[in-house]
């Protein structure tokens, strides 16, 4: 926790200088405002900090979206990133951001501008109790003095304004700056020996840990390693998820033990398969404060010293040897599907690049079917896996990059359209999977249930070139993995939006089942399991 004090102040103008000050003093650079009157203290003083080129100021209309463009600023830089709103419903839209901060561990800090006191309950315009509005999220009601506490996750700071609201002096209130960034607390780490064959299972977000530090704990193992996400760790094993979708598949690879950094969110397979192992130890620093009831043989909040002993070497050559089968019997069908688009995508994608992927069904086939690799920069909102904010999240992102692509399904995108109103100048490309509607519904359970279409597809019978292009955006459209290679080669720049047109959602979810039978048959043949 870093605290920052201030002395008491007289003015709204003060309280307002005082905060951005602190926040200046620790580090923060960018500030994302949404327009209101009541925050009109803090958009002033934060004006008066960018006109001395002090921070980087970011005006979004929508509360909501706002919020998301910090919280991708901040998973892009993992510094803390400050969103400034107005007081009433305005605050309440910075809820599902700070939602996906809490669980990710992201650092957003969301400062509401509220009225007096004394004015709630009293029907004032306006105004209600923004005191403890985000449960769970740390809350600071700042009235006449500044004082708070900023950690490794998202904050909230209340500020109570009252009248005059514009300044009452001209102050040179940013001399003197003294800027020292928050530190770090490392948990220390501990030893931990285990003895047998085991697996090493990392989660989407690897627990918040940095790559490097995984990898080289991966590196002095020895074990074989499922990666949710494949595009950061280019030595795990390829299509884990599918292959291990067939039961005679897991309880060939049992366990003796599973390493589990971070959260497994993606794939039942694979949780499934974590389930067979007989012991499992979870690395994890937010078991310490988000997911405290999180269970396991043995929990870590930081990477432990390993020792692994009696390691059969043949365990791993059947991982490589079983990936091997999986991946020819994928290879065996090369349609159009969005499978294909999805594995282009992630292939293309050049290195030294960020890459957001959306939640539902681009994440899971990137997981199961992409060749692993690295060299590029990958985020997702995994914090509770919503497909609302994920356009703003990628515009915040994209500040940081000299080049970004992101690949989200249609709902997704129109989840959040009102974030084309503001659209960044940077070098994006979207790639849009437009199966017009819920594709992964038609993967689950419900599929087929009476009023499927209209519960879980919902189809949104929308033209997606016309409504990017009504907004002024560039916008194109692939039906084919020569048409992906040709928009990577492009190399267009500033904001452009790829629509990949991809067959019905019944024939994909068909698609899905023909190539799951076909890696089973494969592997279960090479292991004389059939």
């Amino acid at each position: 926790m870093v605290l920052a004090k201030g002395g008491r102040v007289s003015s709204a103008t003060d309280l307002a200088r005082q905060t951005i000050r602190n926040l200046i003093e620790l580090g923060i650079s960018d500030f994302v405002i949404s327009p209101g009157s009541r925050n009109a203290p803090l958009s002033i003083a934060l004006n008066e900090a960018k006109s001395h080129g002090i921070i980087e100021l970011h005006i979004k209309l929508d509360e909501r979206g706002a919020a998301f463009y910090a919280l991708g600023i901040a998973k892009a830089t993992d510094k803390h990133v400050a969103v400034i709103c107005t007081s009433g419903t305005a605050a309440a839209n910075f809820h599902p951001a700070l939602l996906e901060a809490w669980h990710g561990s992201n650092k957003l800090i969301a400062i509401t501008a509220d009225r007096p006191e004394r004015l709630r309950k009293t029907g004032a315009n306006q105004t209600t109790d923004q005191v403890g509005i985000f449960p769970n999220i740390p809350a600071f009601d700042l009235v006449s003095g500044v004082t708070f506490e900023l950690g490794n996750g998202p904050t909230h700071l209340n500020i109570q304004f009252d009248e005059p609201l514009l300044p009452n002096n001209s102050n040179d209130w940013l001399t003197g700056l003294k800027i020292v960034p928050p530190k770090i607390e490392v948990e220390s780490a501990k030893s931990l020996s285990v003895t047998g064959n085991g697996v090493i299972v990392i989660g989407h977000d690897h627990g918040t840990i940095s790559v490097a530090d995984i990898e080289k704990f991966v590196k002095a193992s020895g074990l074989p390693v499922i990666a949710e996400d494949p595009l950061t760790f280019a030595n795990s094993i390829r299509h884990a998820s599918a292959m291990l979708s067939d039961e005679a598949i897991r309880n060939y690879l049992k366990a003796d033990f599973a390493i589990i950094i971070g959260r497994t969110t993606l794939s039942r397979s694979i949780n499934s398969y974590i389930a067979l192992a007989a012991k499992t130890y979870v690395v994890d620093p937010r078991i310490s404060t988000i997911d405290t009831k999180r269970t396991a043989s043995q929990v870590f909040f930081a990477l432990p010293k390993l020792e692994v002993t009696l390691l059969n070497p043949s365990w791993i050559s059947d991982w490589h040897e079983i990936s091997k089968l999986a991946g020819v019997a994928i290879s065996q069908d090369q349609s159009w599907s969005e499978q294909s688009a999805l594995t282009a995508i992630a292939a293309g994608v050049p290195e030294g690049s960020a890459l957001f992927v959306g939640a539902s069904r681009p994440i899971r086939d990137i997981e199961a079917f992409a060749t692993p690799r690295n060299g590029i920069n990958v985020f997702a909102n995994r914090g509770l896996a919503g497909i609302d904010g994920n356009l703003s999240t990628i515009f915040g992102i994209s500040n940081s990059f000299e080049r970004t692509y992101a690949v989200i399904g249609d709902l997704t995108f129109l989840h959040d359209l009102t974030a084309l109103l503001a659209p960044p100048a940077n070098n994006l490309t979207i790639f849009v999977i437009d199966n017009n509607g819920g594709g992964i519904f038609s993967t689950l359970p419900q599929a087929g249930v009476a009023g499927f279409e209209e519960m879980f597809a919902t189809p949104q019978n929308q033209d997606l070139e016309k409504v990017i292009a009504a907004f002024q955006i560039s916008v194109s459209k692939v039906k084919s993995i020569s048409d992906i290679n040709y928009t990577f080669s492009q190399n267009k720049t500033g904001l452009h939006f790829v629509i990949v047109e991809v067959p019905t959602r019944q024939s994909m979810a068909n698609n899905l089942i023909e190539t799951y039978a076909r890696i089973s048959s494969a592997v279960r043949i090479g292991l004389n399991l059939a």
